[in-house]
């Protein structure tokens, strides 16, 4: 490729505009883009990019491509200062580096903001499992090391979560490889947004997510089909498997974690009704940590099930954990998690009032009942179908809940091309956006 090509100049983050073609100069986790080189293509993602904190970026003159924006009123005469960069063309008129792959935006910013988010939060997943397998893997030699790992991932996580202001749970429609991983960072996922929602400061946040995400790392110690089993273990395989509490916690110390989340590791399976295990504590005997990891592992177990139970979709979840487990969990952190779920949590297959079959994608702690839900559509593309935001006045309501054996087979695979649920958390949509998603 020609030298001219790769030139770059550094501009200021106001001479930024739509088609222009940038490397960022900050950390892969310190930005929420799928890559840290990649052309504009809205508003939304330079407002992004402000909120972050950037104020300086690479531009490359020779690989961009002005393109007419539909999110903003911008024109030719906001082109960047002569000072900064290169003269660029008008808007709408490509750069003949570019004219072969240049696309007009088409996008609303509803779906700018819709696809920017989930791109960040399978980005962030997967970087989650990966880490969390390389700490498994270091666990014995380096645990230090490991737990430093941890410590940066979830500070990381928190201090988005604190960025976002109101929150919303969003569906991933990705599969993440290893199933031990993916249930980890699940857990750490809907944990931290849980002791959150219940008023949780930063440190307590930080500790919470660090037991969350390593609640499970005791079955590293276990033969594989004790770990993970997929069928029903003997009574004796049983109390090896129940074992892997107090492995969890032996490779705490080792990490020299600290006593809080040590006490979190040691109860993720208690119950307040005194049915959990190993120890069967009672009520108060319970930290706040270790019931509110009790209730988000179970959620996560009875979707995603071990020995040999059959998964339940997120609606039936919720709803066995309220009307057939709720002696079982604090009433307070049960609560306030059916809250933050909504009645039909990200992942549900419903029927809406008009009888077009959705996937629920989007859950606003706000708006609970109101959700944003991916409709099936024959014969289209599952990635260019917008969402439904159930928000709007004139939008449909919910008629039901199903289970995938209620749904065709085309329209199962339509909406949900895999079958394990993964979460990650995203800003709650503002009003104009939720309208403008219609």
């Amino acid at each position: 490729m020609p030298a001219e090509v790769n030139h770059t100049v550094v501009i200021d983050i106001d001479a930024l505009r739509v088609g222009m073609f940038i490397q960022l100069e900050v950390s892969w986790i310190k930005h929420p883009f799928p890559t840290s080189k990649f052309r504009v293509s809205s508003q939304e993602q330079i407002r992004v990019l402000r909120e972050i904190g950037v104020k300086n970026v690479r531009y490359v003159p020779g690989k961009s491509a002005f393109l007419a924006d539909t999110s903003s009123a911008s024109t030719a005469s906001e082109q960047p200062p002569d000072a900064q960069v290169a003269a660029a063309p008008p808007a709408g008129v490509f750069t003949g580096a570019c004219a072969d792959t240049a696309r007009p935006v088409a996008e609303t910013l509803a779906d700018v903001c819709a696809n920017l988010a989930e791109r960040h939060g399978s980005q962030r997943f997967r970087q989650a499992t990966v880490i969390y397998s390389q700490v498994c893997g270091a666990l014995q030699t380096a645990p230090l090391v490991a737990r430093e790992q941890v410590e940066s991932l979830i500070g990381v996580f928190v201090d988005e979560l604190h960025a976002q202001g109101t929150h919303a749970v969003r569906l991933l429609s990705e599969n993440f490889g290893e199933r031990s991983a993916v249930h980890a960072v699940n857990v750490a996922v809907l944990a931290l947004l849980l002791g959150r929602a219940l008023g949780m400061g930063d440190q307590a946040l930080k500790d919470l997510g660090v037991a969350a995400l390593l609640h499970d790392m005791g079955k590293t110690q276990l033969p594989a089909h004790l770990a993970e089993p997929g069928a029903l273990l003997t009574s004796a395989d049983m109390q090896r498997y129940h074992g892997h509490v107090g492995l969890s916690v032996e490779l705490g110390e080792r990490m020299k974690l600290c006593s809080d989340i040590l006490i979190a590791l040691a109860q993720h399976h208690e119950m307040v009704d005194g049915s959990g295990f190993p120890l069967h504590l009672c009520g108060d005997d319970i930290s706040r940590y270790g019931q509110i990891l009790a209730l988000v592992n179970r959620y996560d177990r009875l979707c995603d099930p071990l020995h040999g139970a059959q998964a339940l979709t997120p609606h039936e979840a919720i709803s066995r954990l309220f009307a057939v487990q709720s002696d079982c969990f604090d009433a307070t952190v049960l609560k306030t998690f059916i809250r933050m779920m909504g009645v039909y949590p990200p992942g549900s297959l419903v029927q809406l009032v008009d009888g077009r079959f959705a996937l629920v994608v989007l859950v606003d702690a706000e708006r609970p009942l109101r959700p944003l839900v991916l409709p099936y559509q024959a014969g289209a593309s599952r990635a260019h179908v917008p969402l439904l935001n159930l928000t709007h006045s004139a939008a449909p309501g919910i008629r039901r809940s199903l289970r995938p054996a209620q749904l065709p087979r085309n329209v199962l695979d339509f909406l949900m091309p895999q079958p394990r649920i993964s979460y990650f958390f995203e800003r709650a949509a503002s009003p104009q956006v939720a309208k403008d998603s219609l």
